[in-house]
């Protein structure tokens, strides 16, 4: 695996060497975009904080990795730690910064002692000021959200704040502040110093209704026949999921996975987490999970989040207890749309998108628990 191969300080030596500008040069011909899953190109944050007319600046490592279906980062933190504080070194005095923090998921709170002890013996080998503190989130899905990561950072609620100001522009205490994934700046630290690292890799979560689960390197394009092979389904598969805010759509083993490819079918690649779904399951119920977690893990802060969330979790429940209608099935799909156009963060505006695509490629699903379909089956049986 790429994303395992150490770089042991050559790369923060080699950083020193050719200078911040050169660091910011060499990423940009890489091609080192964001893994979290906006795809924002690297180098481009880091030249905006960069810029700013300030003296005091910070750099924050989101590990806070709380979507479901998505594992990588955990992956990285076990086996390569050390990779990844080595980038955010480089990050921190590419930009100018001091001090810098990795936002740990509540639930890696065993993996907390290790990384501390970590990143002091990477620290103390760098012989570097810069000051690295671990800051330990509340399991709030909200905080992988970058603006709502700071809030909690500062000692505030985990609540997505209005854009702009963008982070690299005023983040932390109303400094510039760059917010990479665990992902991100282990690349950023691999891409300084290997000559052969490929930009095409990604790190894929597979789970769902599989025999071999797991963390799996691929690249870009490959077939999505490929990766069915490598998961070995358990029976014959029906969707596949790209983690709650990514959507849902049929298995189509022909289509190469790029984000056009995905983003064609109405869904999003997010950090490349491949939930697969086998025929013995009904969309619907897929739908009803994903609903409880988005209602549940809803901030609050805005109205079409927090109301909106419930109101399309009951009405999924009314589906699935056959005491909807086709006309509710509309309601649904409305409401689904409203929040992801007016809803303030990725959480809200992603709170739908399983309703979305499932009601473009499984409708029939939904149907089938509709009151109309559930009265032609009661007449049907009389005669």
């Amino acid at each position: 695996m790429q994303i395992l191969k150490k770089t042991q300080l050559k790369s923060w030596k080699k950083a020193q060497e050719i200078g911040a500008e050169k660091v910011l040069e060499l990423l940009e011909k890489k091609g080192l975009v964001g893994r979290g899953g906006a795809a924002f190109p690297t180098a481009k944050k880091w030249r905006i904080a960069k810029s700013q007319p300030v003296e005091e600046r910070y750099v924050v490592c989101n590990a806070d990795e709380g979507e479901p279906g998505t594992f990588k980062d955990k992956l990285i933190i076990k086996k390569n730690a050390e990779t990844m504080v080595e980038g955010i070194i480089i990050a921190s005095w590419t930009i100018g910064a001091k001090q810098a923090f990795i936002y740990l998921r509540g639930e890696y709170e065993y993996l907390r002692k290790k990384l501390e002890r970590q990143i002091k013996e990477v620290l103390k080998k760098a012989k570097t000021d810069i000051k690295i503190d671990v800051v330990r989130g509340a399991g709030a899905y909200v905080c992988g959200e970058e603006t709502a990561i700071l809030q909690s950072i500062q000692g505030f609620r985990g609540q997505s704040m209005y854009k702009p100001p963008y982070p690299p522009v005023e983040g932390l205490w109303g400094k510039p502040t760059v917010v990479n994934n665990v992902e991100t700046l282990t690349c950023a630290s691999q891409a300084i110093l290997f000559d052969d690292w490929d930009t095409n890799l990604r790190l894929f979560s597979i789970s769902g209704c599989v025999q071999k689960p797991g963390v799996y390197e691929l690249p870009l394009g490959i077939k999505m026949s490929e990766i069915i092979k490598i998961a070995k389904p358990k029976n014959k598969l029906k969707a596949m999921s790209f983690g709650c805010f990514g959507g849902i759509m049929p298995i189509n083993e022909n289509m190469p996975v790029t984000n056009e490819t995905i983003c064609q079918n109405q869904c999003h690649h997010g950090a490349y987490s491949v939930i697969l779904i086998d025929e013995t399951y009904n969309v619907v119920d897929i739908c009803l999970s994903i609903a409880k977690f988005y209602t549940y893990e809803s901030c609050g802060k805005c109205t079409p989040c927090r109301e909106g969330t419930i109101r399309m979790l009951n009405l999924l429940k009314q589906v699935r207890d056959g005491r909807a209608s086709k006309k509710d099935l509309e309601t649904l799909n409305e409401f689904a749309h409203h929040v992801e156009e007016t809803a303030l963060c990725g959480l809200g505006q992603t709170s739908g998108e399983h309703i979305i695509t499932a009601l473009i490629h499984f409708r029939k699903d939904f149907e089938e628990y509709t009151k109309e379909k559930k009265a032609k089956d009661k007449l049907k049986n009389k005669k």
